[in-house]
């Protein structure tokens, strides 16, 4: 069965840094992209970053550009988003998902497309 467990969410001041990890089961992780996507209150689900399943290829939305760095582990099946420079519009629920599709059409992809799908976690950033 396939898994996707995020964590590293939380409280930040605007400027400060977290670290998001997407931890992966059941499945081939490194023959998926595995993205980053994200959902504000009262907005759509937005793809952040994608990365390939050799790690070799990123795709960053603009709003995001220069601060999210996307990165993966495929020996321990966990891909990373590094977050800094963080500012109250980044504010939402982070969520990871898997699918086999290139990096930029995943993350522009309608989310609805995407089978797999970690919980959620949950990024404040707020003075």
């Amino acid at each position: 069965q396939l898994q996707l467990v995020e964590s590293g969410g939380g409280l930040v001041q605007p400027g400060g840094s977290l670290r998001l990890s997407c931890a992966a089961s059941g499945f081939a992780f490194d023959s998926y992209t595995i993205g980053w996507f994200r959902q504000a209150p009262g907005k759509e689900r937005e793809g952040v970053s994608c990365i390939s399943g050799s790690g070799g290829l990123r795709y960053y939305a603009d709003s995001v550009k220069g601060r999210f760095t996307i990165s993966r582990d495929n020996s321990k099946n966990t891909m990373y988003l590094q977050i800094d420079s963080l500012k109250p519009e980044d504010t939402a629920v982070y969520y990871c998902a898997a699918a086999r599709k290139g990096v930029q059409a995943m993350c522009l992809t309608n989310p609805v497309s995407i089978l797999y799908w970690g919980q959620g976690t949950q990024v404040t950033v707020s003075s």
